[in-house]
């Protein structure tokens, strides 16, 4: 079967070109939240930079085995009380009991945060790095978003995994766990990053023909560190694909170079799925803010230019 390799059918360049220009495609994007001072003001200048182009949210992660449960609220308040953007928060089943997790989301309820991104969650590696469920707590993503649902009518978003989560029996069992949190009561499905198009299409496919109908929105990652995403990818049994391998061999030292890279890689990647119908995508930013700019802007997605004086 042919795979996808980046940088071809230019051919369909000029149609797709007015395609973006005349129906932009629609955004999200992802943060983690600071651990220093000098974080925050690298998180709150990347915000402020992408926040014109009108995300339909903006997610906080939560960290390995719920490392950054403070940080990640602190965050989503800040977002939802000093700026215009939609926060979404990111919630776990790791290392709490279903009390402390309904205590989190009704002060989330309460703070007016709508939108919550419904995980299993992972232990950290230091505690292992293999999940249990904890002692009195939600055991697994679909009793999350059932409990998040008694709490309040939340809009929940919940992963999905085109190339099967590395935990699961079968590609069939992870399946059947996403409609599980689906009639749980989440309403749309991001899923993990893949670089290999027929991948997400392929999964898209089988989704719909087992009677998913909901949003299933490919999370795009651009790769600026080769290293850091092969581990990524080995976390969530994500495939590299030798030619990417090969595009980022000696460039190690270079960053203008790998920045160049991520940025036509991930745009050819959105530009293939919106010629498949792709209308939304969800950007994991790692906090690098003018990298995603720029694939939006190369997708179409343009800042608002300010009044003339």
């Amino acid at each position: 079967m042919a795979t996808y390799s980046p940088f071809r059918d230019y051919d369909r360049l000029d149609s797709l070109k007015a395609l973006f220009f005349s129906a932009p495609a629609r955004v999200s994007f992802e943060f983690f939240p600071p651990k220093t001072a000098l974080m925050e003001e690298k998180l709150w200048e990347s915000l402020l930079l992408l926040a014109p182009l009108r995300p339909a949210f903006v997610s906080v992660t939560y960290g390995a085995g719920g490392s950054t449960r403070d940080r990640t609220h602190a965050t989503v308040k800040r977002i939802l009380q000093e700026t215009e953007l939609t926060p979404a928060a990111h919630l776990t089943c790791v290392g709490a009991t279903r009390e402390e997790i309904d205590a989190v989301a009704a002060l989330y309820w309460e703070s007016g945060v709508r939108h919550i991104v419904a995980l299993r969650g992972d232990l950290s590696e230091v505690a292992g790095g293999r999940y249990t469920p904890h002692p009195g707590g939600y055991a697994y993503a679909s009793d999350l978003v059932a409990g998040l649902k008694r709490i309040g009518d939340f809009e929940i978003s919940v992963a999905a995994y085109p190339e099967t989560h590395p935990e699961a029996t079968s590609s069939e069992a992870d399946l059947d766990n996403l409609k599980r949190k689906l009639d749980a009561g989440a309403t749309r499905a991001i899923t993990q990053f893949f670089f290999e198009v027929d991948v997400y299409l392929r999964f898209l496919e089988r989704a719909r023909g087992a009677g998913i109908s909901v949003p299933i929105v490919p999370g795009i990652l651009p790769v600026t560190n080769y290293t850091q995403m092969k581990r990524f990818a080995r976390m969530c049994g994500a495939s590299v694909p030798d030619w990417l391998a090969n595009l980022f061999e000696g460039s190690d030292e270079n960053p203008e170079l790998r920045a160049l890279l991520a940025a036509s890689i991930a745009a050819e990647q959105c530009r293939l799925l919106r010629a498949a119908g792709v209308e939304e995508f969800h950007f994991y930013t790692l906090n690098r803010a003018k990298l995603t700019l720029a694939i939006c802007h190369i997708l179409g997605l343009h800042a608002p230019l300010p009044a003339r004086k």
